[in-house]
């Protein structure tokens, strides 16, 4: 355990991952050295949010907004700094010694809650597994090709008709509110509590930890409703965060850089336990744009698969997917549209690739793997056709059953959005050309058709101020520039060396003043740049101000990283120190003017003020001090 609080905010920050934490929220590619998104801070639809890993900072150069993980943290959840402090403690298993208040009690309270599910989930898969093999739930699982293995590895569960089983053996050890606030029991109209769920198959889901956090209950009786039961949200489940069969799938997905995702959660455990590892599933709810970023975090190259059922219902769910998909990743290029084969490419230029998975006969993953076999289901993914492909051939199947040109006209106006969505103009004509041809329709009307959809699709984009304010001036960007030189990662001088070297320089700004001054007193008591940057944030943690002109100063010494010798380092510094004392003597010329304006009617004076002017600017024009 850390001495002091400090300590454990140093541990804290020493052990954080800015792009895990990042890429809970936003949506990263990695570009040179930095990965960049959409800022989560304000509206924009090309990326200016940057995250540099190495340095530990973000920054957007759109809204101005920077800082570091524990910054990002407290503006995106509108925490204060002790509740983002906590959270990552909490996250890194890091004991805070001096906010032991309410801090323990919530985090016991969390590990209880952990626990009596941990608990539940072993009560009712031992429940399961002694039951009869010819009981309805063994019956209805054995079905699916469901063994005892299959049980015991994906811990499913059996909740029994009686109403408070599981809260009879849970009681002995938890609190009402602990199991009640975890979802696992109900307040009965009669009076007392009784089990959440009953007469249901139970499959646990786990977090990306592998912690059980949720059920998802499947009716076992014919005419029981819903079919579906799920856990709603609690203090350590949130559905929209967390994916069905990720906790097992997320090394698969890695190693095969793509993801499939299905809508059930034995599609997810047939796939899985036949080999496809890479398969996940929402729990119960459609899914959301935190899913995806979630499994941008797992493949470099973002292939995501759909496979859905090909009912109608199936097919809505897949265009729902596609469409959000793509929303997600907007900005950050386009979505791959084409290619000459179907295998596997790593193709950084691509922002996603998003396939779908449609076997013919109509069934849904579980059922087709289970009837034809897995090889036959890796053989559809090996051949998945791109959404683009997907969409169209779905449409076009429809064809055969038009007999009027309005018919036709409504199919096109269908078709349409998907051509107009092609990039590459020799692609769209030839898909022009393809679905003309298709549907016997006049090319060049339908290109028409297309070419006015991409010009009512056209945006004007929106403008992009800087983030101007009166550290924007000359002077200051001058004085930010000298200041930034303390933070380059591989500096051919010392920090006292720069004290010298720029002694001079009298800092204007107040915040400059106090991150200067707070340098001075640093540089004597850390060893490297790192242990300084980790100083100065912890130093000035709530003070929002000074955090971004920190994440200023780590971008603008990116800058001068090519600064490889001290004759280059010092040119800098000289460059910097000339343009401030050009400042300084326009702003001694501005106030001469003032002065020889004031005195004016006397024209001695003036003449005494006239001849200082006439000499300063002099001065200016050739350069001297």
């Amino acid at each position: 355990m850390s001495n002091t609080f400090q300590d454990a905010v140093l541990q804290i920050k020493n052990q954080v991952d800015i792009l895990e934490i990042v890429s809970n929220e936003v949506i990263l590619k990695k570009r040179g050295s930095n990965y960049w998104g959409l800022c989560p801070f304000h509206g924009e639809k090309t990326p200016s949010f940057s995250v540099n890993p190495e340095r530990g900072f973000f920054k957007c150069f759109g809204c101005g907004v920077g800082g570091d993980s524990i910054t990002f943290l407290m503006k995106i959840h509108n925490w204060d700094y002790i509740q983002t402090i906590k959270y990552l403690a909490e996250l890194y298993h890091i004991e805070l010694p001096e906010y032991n208040g309410n801090y323990k009690k919530n985090k016991e309270e969390h590990a209880e809650m952990l626990e009596a599910f941990q608990t539940a989930v072993k009560f009712y898969s031992d429940k399961l597994l002694s039951e009869d093999k010819d009981d309805i739930a063994m019956s209805y699982l054995a079905k699916r090709d469901i063994t005892p293995a299959v049980i015991s590895s994906y811990n499913l569960g059996l909740s029994s008709k009686a109403s408070d089983d599981l809260y009879k053996k849970l009681k002995l050890k938890y609190s009402d509110n602990i199991l009640e606030n975890a979802g696992l029991i109900l307040k009965s109209n009669k009076g007392g509590y009784i089990d959440r769920f009953r007469n249901r198959i139970m499959i646990p889901i786990q977090n990306e930890q592998g912690d059980f956090v949720a059920f998802g209950a499947r009716a076992i009786e014919e005419g029981q409703n819903p079919k579906y039961l799920n856990s709603s949200d609690s203090s350590i489940y949130n559905k929209s965060r967390i994916l069905y069969g990720l906790y097992q799938a997320k090394e698969s997905i890695k190693q095969e850089d793509s993801v499939i995702i299905m809508e059930g959660y034995f599609d997810v455990i047939s796939s899985q336990v036949h080999g496809v590892r890479n398969a996940v599933a929402s729990c119960g709810t459609s899914m959301t744009s935190e899913h995806v970023k979630l499994l941008s975090k797992y493949s470099k190259s973002r292939k995501i698969y759909l496979s859905f059922d090909t009912d109608l219902a199936g097919q809505n769910a897949t265009k729902r997917g596609g469409d959000l998909i793509k929303n997600a990743f907007q900005g950050l290029g386009n979505v791959k549209q084409f290619d000459d084969s179907y295998m596997a490419v790593n193709d950084d230029k691509y922002s996603c690739e998003i396939r779908v998975i449609s076997p013919p006969e109509g069934k849904d993953p579980d059922e087709f793997i289970r009837s034809s076999g897995a090889d036959a289901f890796k053989a559809y993914i090996q051949h998945a056709p791109l959404l683009l492909d997907f969409e169209l051939n779905e449409l076009l199947k429809q064809k055969t059953e038009l007999s009027t040109p309005q018919e036709k006209t409504n199919l096109v106006k269908q078709i349409i959005p998907i051509l107009d969505e092609i990039q590459n103009p020799v692609m769209q004509s030839e898909y022009v050309k393809l679905v003309s041809s298709a549907l016997d329709i006049d090319e060049i009307a339908l290109q028409k058709e297309v070419s006015v959809a991409g010009n009512n699709d056209f945006i004007t984009p929106e403008i992009s101020t800087l983030n101007v304010t009166k550290s924007s001036s000359i002077e200051e960007i001058a004085q930010k520039n000298i200041l930034s030189l303390y933070l380059l990662k591989e500096c051919p001088l010392s920090a006292t060396q720069i004290s010298s070297e720029i002694k001079s320089v009298q800092f204007t700004n107040k915040t400059l003043i106090i991150v200067k001054n707070t340098i001075d007193k640093l540089v004597n008591i850390v060893n490297n740049v790192s242990e300084l940057t980790d100083k100065l944030c912890l130093e000035f943690s709530q003070d929002n101000d000074i955090q971004q002109l920190i994440a200023d100063l780590i971008c603008i010494s990116e800058t001068f990283s090519h600064l490889k010798d001290e004759k280059a380092f010092r040119a800098v510094i000289d460059e910097n120190l000339k343009k401030l004392e050009q400042c300084r003597q326009h702003e001694e010329q501005q106030q001469l003017k003032k002065i020889y304006t004031e005195v004016n009617d006397d024209e001695t004076e003036a003449l005494k003020i006239q001849m200082k002017l006439r000499d300063k600017i002099n001065k200016l024009r050739i350069g001297e001090n």
